[in-house]
């Protein structure tokens, strides 16, 4: 969501307001004042009311994000944002949860929170004696309470009972992006009843639904479908691993080349490649060496000095091994500011380098080159 207003923090999470908030709180305000004007005297007095109902709801909307928060966080998850907007409220965490069950605790989490504000609204408007206005706005929050935990629980994403099913479908197969997928199905299924359902309420063909309805079944197939293709595209990352990705004729060079050997074979006529990667006789990793450092090399002692001599290490960080997954690969360019990784196998051996624009061009070739490059090299017996 774009143009996003950053209102403040709350324990210590980055809290926005996206402007179409403002346009669900001036239409709450109307038809909560609406309500209110049938049993309050007064001309301003009910849009007073109506308005602090409108506010008190999306109180308990972000009541709701914070449950969720509180669950992520407790799993050492970071929260980036919460964001309120037209169609209530979303708590972006940093990453997924590592299991299953740490999973359906995020997601059903939103949802008990919303369950218990209805249980203490209730028991506070059945037994308290409160003055007539506020009766009424403590059971209109009640209710709502009630009907936001029970429409969030409906199994499809993006809402909260999409992720339980996801989570439930990973526990039983193995598989997080199965999960993903299949809750995202049903979550464009459900979008579909409801665009139908608004559809023919709207021309009075049925009495249940609105074009309130419609623009719900809109949302709900906008971000299921968005999901299920992320789900794909995950899918697609599992199957490969670093290796799959490394970049064609990486730049890797030996120690043992002399600097002359080095400018004249890897750096004339190369404008692609500003740094190499530098390997021992056996292939592994021993540092790396850019052409500006050549600088600090008279050009008369390139034929005597190797390139060993002016290589520098290369930070662990930035190495990673061939047979890790292309998707755990995409998490970690997500999390760290690094744009290339050195893949390494098990020996220690330099495969090349690694870059997303590498994974890109994996992806997008044709199925047929994907499947004859990933088929497993023959070993010389």
């Amino acid at each position: 969501m774009e143009g996003n207003i950053r209102v403040g923090t709350l324990f210590g999470i980055p809290f926005y307001i996206n402007p179409s908030w403002f346009l669900i709180l001036a239409l709450g305000t109307f038809w909560f004042g609406e309500q209110f004007a049938q049993v309050l005297n007064g001309n301003l007095l009910p849009w007073i009311m109506g308005l602090t109902t409108s506010l008190l709801l999306f109180a308990s909307v972000l009541a709701h994000e914070l449950g969720h928060s509180a669950a992520a966080l407790s799993q050492g998850i970071g929260v980036r944002s919460i964001t309120l907007f037209i169609f209530g409220g979303l708590a972006m965490l940093e990453k997924e949860s590592e299991t299953p069950f740490q999973s359906f605790l995020v997601a059903i989490a939103g949802p008990l929170v919303s369950i218990l504000l209805f249980v203490v609204f209730s028991i506070a408007g059945s037994t308290l004696p409160l003055p007539t206005s506020l009766s009424i706005i403590i059971s209109i929050l009640a209710t709502l309470n009630l009907i936001l935990a029970v429409f969030n629980l409906i199994p499809g994403l993006p809402l909260d009972g999409g992720n339980v099913l996801k989570a439930a479908i990973w526990k039983l197969t193995g598989n997080p992006n199965k999960g993903l997928l299949y809750a995202s199905r049903v979550g464009q299924i459900f979008g579909w009843v409801a665009i139908t359902t608004g559809a023919l309420a709207v021309f009075d063909v049925i009495e249940y639904g609105s074009l309130w309805t419609v623009l719900i079944g809109f949302f709900l197939l906008q971000n299921a479908g968005m999901s299920a293709q992320s789900a794909q595209v995950q899918d697609k990352l599992d199957h490969y691993t670093a290796k799959d990705a490394v970049i064609p004729d990486s730049p890797i060079v030996s120690q043992d080349l002399t600097l002359r050997e080095f400018v004249n074979d890897y750096v004339i006529g190369n404008n692609k490649w500003r740094k190499f990667l530098v390997t021992n006789a056996d292939g592994q990793l021993v540092g790396a060496i850019a052409t500006e450092d050549l600088k600090a090399v008279a050009t008369s002692e390139w034929t005597e000095k190797t390139v060993q001599t002016l290589m520098k290490p290369v930070e662990e960080d930035t190495q990673i091994e061939a047979s890790q997954s292309l998707l755990e690969v995409v998490k970690r360019f997500e999390q760290d500011t690094n744009k290339q990784l050195t893949v390494i196998d098990q020996n220690g051996v330099v495969l090349g380098l690694l870059e997303k624009s590498s994974i890109v061009n994996l992806l997008s070739q044709p199925q047929e080159n994907q499947s004859q490059d990933s088929k497993p090299e023959a070993t010389p017996v």
